[in-house]
């Protein structure tokens, strides 16, 4: 047990460090409160950040369900900026493995919870208060786009379509009007885009293309390519991997396109969206098989990705 001297004499030496006087300091801790839970959680600001646009009281969970999942996909960037910013000479098979399966228990966590969605919501609140929604839509989920962009190479996000016929080495400008998630939004053909997609890009596409050449050479699947090849081979790095991309990019979505088939697909008659989309080919994985960390799959469950699941 350290004494109140080497406490002291550790205080004092942090507070040198930045030109501090200690005296200052611990005079303050003389008018400070004590913290309670609710003032260093936030919750009377957390409980009042929920503001329904209808009288359905089913909304509120929708609204808080999403912000959950905001709350979740930060969690998921902390995590992949910690791998980004450690030297691949700090960056041991464990720590990577620990990072991938701590992102990957998010991600767990986001697809059991989509049952709050699919099961907790009744139907007819949720099919009327949804068009007081329009044109937000859920794919404008800024957050999403940096977990994608800080995982794998833009190469893997791009259009299923065109993805064969651009570079790997494709940089981000040229990207982003290719990328998988515009086909929500776009018309290929004559490239007229939704309101939904362009609000979405007056808003953060500066942000996008600055993260994405930030995580060029630091998302995770490049991160993984260089470490040293016993490390790539190791087979619990490898599971962690495989989990995380098949988490998020078939169970997760897979999740999620049940879901809004549960509630826009009445009757046999598939709603629109209210972003507008053509949500079931946008959302299901067999169409644009994405896929963060491809080389760590087969021919063949690549052939077969989001298929008989």
């Amino acid at each position: 047990m350290k004494s109140d001297s080497d406490i002291t004499n550790q205080l004092k030496k942090k507070y040198e460090s930045i030109d501090q006087d200690l005296e200052v300091h611990l005079e303050g801790l003389l008018h400070t409160k004590p913290i309670n839970y609710w003032d260093y959680i936030q919750t009377d600001v957390l409980l009042n950040l929920q503001k329904p646009k209808t009288n359905f009281p089913d909304e509120k969970v929708f609204i808080m369900y999403h912000q959950v999942s905001e709350l979740l996909f930060k969690m998921i960037l902390s995590e992949i900026e910690q791998v980004a910013n450690n030297e691949i000479d700090d960056l041991d098979t464990e720590i990577f493995t620990e990072k991938i399966m701590r992102i990957s228990r998010y991600f767990d966590v986001l697809t059991s919870s989509f049952s709050i969605m699919k099961d907790g919501m009744d139907i007819a609140q949720y099919n009327k208060f949804r068009t007081a929604l329009t044109p937000a839509s859920g794919f404008q989920s800024a957050q999403y786009r940096l977990v994608e962009f800080g995982s794998t190479e833009l190469i893997n996000l791009i259009d299923k379509r065109f993805r064969d016929s651009v570079s790997k080495d494709i940089c981000c400008n040229s990207a982003f009007e290719k990328l998988y998630w515009q086909a929500a939004g776009k018309d290929y053909k004559t490239g007229k885009k939704t309101y939904t997609l362009s609000a979405f890009e007056k808003r953060y596409k500066d942000e996008f293309i600055q993260f994405s050449k930030t995580y060029e050479d630091k998302n995770l699947w490049s991160k993984y390519k260089e470490l040293p090849k016993a490390s790539q081979e190791n087979e619990a790095l490898i599971k962690a991997m495989r989990h995380y991309d098949y988490t998020v990019n078939v169970k997760w979505v897979m999740a999620h396109y049940n879901t809004a088939n549960h509630y826009l697909n009445i009757g046999g008659k598939t709603a629109e969206a209210t972003g507008g989309s053509e949500w079931v080919k946008y959302m299901h994985p067999k169409y644009q098989k994405r896929i963060f960390f491809p080389d760590l799959w087969t021919a063949k469950e690549i052939e077969n990705w989001g298929i008989n699941i």
